[in-house]
């Protein structure tokens, strides 16, 4: 990891995220799910056994495929800042 600033700054936004009580909205669980999935380098199938669920999950993946790892932690934070906090 080249920028270490982001790095943190995104394990603190995985953390807050964590630890939030509030139901958080389904698209923006979504596009979390995904954003966390690219940034930790996670290429496997969802694995809920629910077929809907896995079909949103991978609709997500697919959506949010085009970012790099340290573009989805910036997506990460910038969702949490702007939706959540």
């Amino acid at each position: 990891m080249k920028n270490k600033k982001l790095y943190n700054n995104y394990l603190k936004t995985v953390d807050y995220i964590n630890s939030y009580n509030d139901p958080i909205p389904p698209d923006i669980l979504l596009k979390l799910y995904a954003y966390y999935r690219i940034a930790n380098k996670n290429h496997s199938s969802p694995g809920s056994k629910t077929p809907l669920i896995n079909a949103f999950k991978a609709n997500a993946l697919i959506q949010a495929k085009k970012y790099s790892v340290e573009d989805a932690m910036r997506e990460y934070i910038l969702l949490v800042e702007k939706e959540l906090k």
